[in-house]
């Protein structure tokens, strides 16, 4: 349990910053369209996405594999997968 605690820190402080930026670029963009802000719009979806830095196909990949990392041991750490010990 002590390793999954590990994994889960490492994978938290690792993923921060991307998940940070993918969550504020995702709800500015929604409000820039919803204020028909198209310039700004398309700015947003190119940061979210990180297609500035060439990382438009890679990135969301990433977040997803990550997350989901961050599920399962976060999971584990709840014991969920444990077996139950039934006293005879």
């Amino acid at each position: 349990m002590n390793r999954f605690r590990q994994y889960h820190r490492w994978l938290a402080i690792v993923l921060f910053l991307p998940l940070l930026t993918t969550v504020i670029s995702g709800v500015g963009f929604t409000i820039a369209r919803s204020l028909h802000q198209r310039a700004l719009a398309e700015f947003l979806i190119h940061i979210h996405t990180l297609e500035i830095f060439g990382l438009g196909e890679v990135f969301p990949l990433l977040n997803g594999i990550g997350l989901f990392s961050l599920l399962i041991t976060g999971i584990y750490m709840t014991r969920l997968f444990r077996q139950r010990r039934y006293l005879s």
